[in-house]
């Protein structure tokens, strides 16, 4: 399955290039997680998302989809058995009903799938075939949520729009793939690395690589980014940190797996290993148990004790909730010394950038933690950042030796853009 002969490319090509003729590029692109399916049609002619949606407890009663076109939302409540089944509703919600977007299938030139781990063998997008399918599910052991659903979705897909639509796979860690050893390797015995390949890969790589091209036309910097330093921030439920020089990726907060790095709504981020075997060890708890600790109740949830949402910790601190107010100050600092660490890492900083939920709405973080970086030259104007939620602005003074910027990340975009550049090469 998928696999194509280079006659059979030559027809897939044709026949892509016939579902763009008159109509223009439309991809579909496609999020699959265990439970869930979102998706978002954009034409790329004009880079507008047409419509997007979400299929929700998938397997589960009580499922449902939600499909938004045209400024109006509409609802479908239905048992979806599978991911198949899931994608049959999508193409109904497309296709049919007062949120119809497109005539039929036809009009969907493309397909692009997030997958949130490439391991060492993927450093770009590809074009699916069965090799790359089993290669995904291979690295399911460094993303057991997510590489197995990502398989189904990528199957499933498949299933319902058939072997001649093309479709490519966008990996979350390929924007790291350009770290050096140095900052990749752990200091465990090498070979782990060799047997396992366990090392550093990253996540949110497609938001940080958005928001770095994004960073560097605002500096003015996009055809040529060499000399220039980035520290982006992609604070949400995970975040992460990651140091760009020259527009590649010297190092990121992630490790392993999205675990690794600074608190985030329930997950630790990396703490002493010791912590990890000594509350198993006091608590009689199996690797399996202590990895639902640490990824499912920890983080901000863990220290609280109310909540993995930022906003319920708002109103806690607001309301005088000491555990509230010490979680907020453990997230700002943990983060304020990841930026010290890249900006020695960078030898200096140009830029620093804000993204996510958090990042983009939350005033608050964004000024405490800038008030802990005046030692790099860092100055923003308190009022103009108090005003800005999602969307795009310069923070920073006009004295400001480091740039700061929120920039909505936009990830489906990226996915849409290296979809429609693989299959474009598909008929040269």
């Amino acid at each position: 399955m998928c696999f194509r002969s280079k006659k059979v490319k030559k027809t897939s090509a044709t026949k892509t290039e016939e579902r763009t003729r008159g109509n223009g590029m439309k991809i579909l692109v496609i999020n699959a997680g265990s439970s869930s399916l979102k998706y978002q049609l954009i034409d790329m002619a004009t880079e507008t998302v047409l419509g997007k949606g979400n299929c929700e407890r998938i397997g589960i009663e009580g499922g449902f989809l939600t499909h938004k076109t045209g400024g109006k939302e509409y609802r479908t409540e239905q048992f979806m058995k599978n991911h198949t089944e899931a994608f049959m509703l999508v193409k109904d919600a497309l296709t049919t009903g007062e949120g119809k977007i497109i005539d039929d299938l036809t009009e969907v030139t493309a397909i692009g799938h997030r997958v949130v781990q490439g391991g060492a063998i993927f450093s770009e997008s590809v074009l699916v075939t069965e090799k790359v399918i089993e290669d995904i599910d291979g690295l399911s052991t460094l993303a057991p949520l997510h590489n197995p659903a990502h398989v189904q979705g990528i199957r499933a897909s498949i299933a319902v729009f058939g072997e001649d639509v093309p479709q490519v796979v966008v990996f979350d860690t390929a924007f790291h793939a350009t770290m050096p050893e140095e900052a990749y390797m752990f200091a465990i015995p090498y070979e782990y690395y060799e047997k396992y390949k366990v090392r550093r890969y990253g996540a949110h790589g497609t938001s940080h690589r958005f928001v770095t091209a994004r960073c560097l036309e605002l500096l003015g910097k996009a055809e040529n980014p060499a000399g220039t330093r980035i520290i982006n921030c992609h604070l949400g439920n995970g975040s992460s940190l990651t140091a760009v020089k020259d527009g590649k990726v010297i190092d990121t907060s992630m490790g392993l797996t999205p675990l690794g790095g600074f608190m985030m709504g329930t997950r630790s981020g990396s703490l002493d290993p010791s912590v990890v075997t000594y509350i198993a060890e006091k608590e009689g708890l199996s690797p399996r148990e202590m990895d639902t600790v640490l990824n499912k109740k920890s983080g901000m949830l863990g220290v609280s004790g109310l909540s993995s949402d930022d906003r319920d910790i708002t109103a806690a601190e607001q309301a005088g909730n000491e555990r509230a107010i010490l979680t907020h100050k453990m997230l700002r600092y943990q983060i304020k010394k990841f930026i010290g660490a890249y900006a020695a890492a960078l030898d200096g900083v140009d830029a620093i950038t804000f993204t996510a939920g958090l990042g983009e709405n939350q005033a608050d973080h964004r000024s405490e933690i800038c008030k802990g970086l005046s030692y790099l030259g860092v100055k923003i104007d308190e009022e103009k950042n108090a005003q800005i939620r999602g969307v795009e602005a310069e923070i920073s003074t006009p004295d400001s030796k480091v740039r700061v910027y929120v920039i909505p990340t936009n990830e489906e975009l990226v996915i849409a853009r290296d979809t429609k550049r693989i299959v474009e090469a598909l008929g040269k």
